[in-house]
């Protein structure tokens, strides 16, 4: 349902005044997308395995349970990363390929190939 003449002014007003008052957060919503935050989650459950894992290594020769420990902590950060690359899903991944492929990662990119586009076979 679109917006009447009415709501468009209020909306474009309450907009000006979120520049004007926290310009910081304007731009933070403005470039910030669904996408993004997965890319962000799943890089931060790649370090939560890597820490898991560590965690494994280091504690093995000490305590069976400490091990376990990191065992589930890995765990967790493997289906963390399973869930949001599901959130991400091909669009959104297609998206951010653009994004590093145009070397703009804080902007849209520039429509020149993705990454994966580079490796597809041609029928």
């Amino acid at each position: 349902m679109p917006l009447s003449d009415d709501e468009q002014k209020i909306l474009s007003q309450i907009e000006q005044q979120l520049h004007e008052t926290d310009p910081d957060l304007a731009n933070e919503v403005a470039t910030t997308t669904v996408y993004t935050h997965a890319a962000r989650n799943i890089k931060w459950s790649v370090l939560g395995f890597i820490v898991g894992l560590a965690f494994i290594i280091l504690t093995l020769s000490v305590s069976f349970w400490l091990a376990f420990l990191g065992f589930v902590i890995m765990l967790a950060a493997a289906l963390y990363f399973e869930q949001n690359m599901r959130r991400l899903g091909k669009a959104g991944m297609n998206q951010l390929s653009m994004r590093v492929g145009s070397g703009r990662l804080g902007n849209e990119g520039n429509g020149r190939g993705s990454f994966f586009d580079r490796f597809r076979r041609e029928p």
